[in-house]
């Protein structure tokens, strides 16, 4: 069987169990959603015990969420990657209309999309400048943050406007657009900027806390230009373009980038490398900016050198294999799309992506798996993590081999 047909098989079966499971689902982050750590009041007061709790449920290889009362929960930023998988896969059909036996015809298709679309819009965060999206779970972030549920993220929220965007697209729906495009005002009037020798650094979220994240500012960059193509509105391009330079600046001189500008987030992974090139690609689009096009060939190469071994294994570290992480085969495929790099590395695509499957997916079940480590594993199927991530960037596959037909 060809990496294709595997791709177009595969996609369908997790298409069916994430329908089955309505797209609810647990996080590796959920577990202050336990209900009972919640009936003990005391244990909620200590940044420690909640970091326990947290990295406890995200590190244990055995689900321990049934035992704990976690409950199965829609996810944002998760009902956004299912909405761009969708979106993906209507653009698929119609160009290929025998996907329609796998995935639906166009018709029912741009219903799924409407449906969806519209359980993103009901997940909204209430209480800010504009539409903007978060977590379905309180989150503990070192010692020094508490990011409460529902707290809008700039990562999360620019997950779920482009893809309301992407359905617009499709379906001419305006109220969709006008709440893709006002949550333009959450990034511009919520959240603070971190002044740079060249622009600044947009922060993670409107609470003090991640402030200097390089792929969240990106992930902004992203937001505004795509909103720029419907608004063409210069302040919001020109925003973007102060978050492109300062990222740009950031830049090592190998290409890669770290996690952040503190020394305590100065890591530098793979699926993070790619949230940072597809920003810039966003703003290149419009702009055709020679020095931000020549950031995305180094980043790129950089990506590409260092993020996946000789045997196709998608690493999490540039400088080490373990973790194995869903997120950076799934993100390959996606930048790769995106910077219109796929066919020239469809060989390394199709290797990543066949290990990919055969390694970490439950063909039973239907589900992919969070991580592989090297001593236990943790095949939990996360709903946002692992299986919105997937579908989405399997979806992203089909695409880009449908358009070379």
């Amino acid at each position: 069987m060809s990496t294709e047909s595997k791709a177009i098989k595969t996609l369908a079966r997790l298409r069916q169990y994430c329908e089955n499971e309505q797209f609810k689902g647990w996080d590796p982050y959920d577990g202050l959603n336990s209900r009972v750590y919640r009936a003990i009041p005391l244990l909620n007061r200590s940044a420690i015990w909640r970091l326990c709790v947290i990295q406890g449920f995200k590190r244990s290889p055995i689900n321990l969420r049934p035992l704990m009362l976690v409950p199965k929960e829609h996810n944002a930023k998760g009902i956004g990657l299912f909405l761009k998988g969708y979106c993906n896969l209507y653009h698929a059909v119609s160009l290929r209309p025998e996907l329609a036996e796998s995935f639906g015809d166009l018709e029912s298709l741009k219903k799924r999309i409407t449906e969806v679309a519209s359980l993103l819009i009901s997940l909204r965060s209430d209480g800010y400048s504009g539409s903007c999206w978060g977590y379905n779970f309180d989150w503990q972030c070192r010692r020094e943050f508490l990011f409460p549920k529902n707290l809008p993220t700039v990562v999360a929220t620019s997950f779920c406007a482009t893809a309301l965007m992407d359905a617009y697209d499709i379906t001419a729906d305006r109220r969709m657009l006008h709440i893709a495009l006002s949550s333009v005002k959450f990034i511009v009037n919520d959240l603070r900027r971190t002044p740079c020798e060249r622009g600044f650094i947009f922060s993670y979220s409107p609470i003090p806390g991640n402030d200097t994240i390089i792929n969240a500012s990106l992930l902004a960059t992203r937001l505004l230009a795509k909103a720029y193509n419907y608004s063409h509105n210069e302040e919001w391009l020109d925003l973007a373009r102060q978050s492109a330079m300062a990222c740009i600046d950031a830049q090592r001189p190998d290409g890669s980038w770290p996690y952040g500008l503190k020394s305590v987030t100065s890591w530098c992974d793979s699926f993070h490398t790619g949230y940072n090139l597809d920003g810039l690609a966003a703003f290149a689009d419009i702009t055709h900016d020679k020095e931000t096009i020549d950031a995305i060939h180094r980043g790129f190469e950089f990506y590409i050198r260092n993020f996946f071994t000789d045997n196709a294994e998608p690493k999490y570290y540039h400088d080490r294999q373990y973790p194995i992480d869903i997120h950076c085969p799934g993100q390959l495929i996606v930048t790769a799309a995106r910077l219109n790099r796929f066919d020239e590395n469809r060989q390394l695509i199709d290797n990543v992506l066949e290990w990919t499957i055969n390694r970490m997916f439950d063909s039973k079940k239907g589900y992919f798996f969070y991580q592989l480590k090297h001593t236990k594993s943790s095949k939990i199927p996360y709903m946002r993590w692992s299986n919105a991530f997937m579908f989405a960037a399997l979806s992203e596959y089909v695409l880009a081999t449908s358009a070379v037909k």
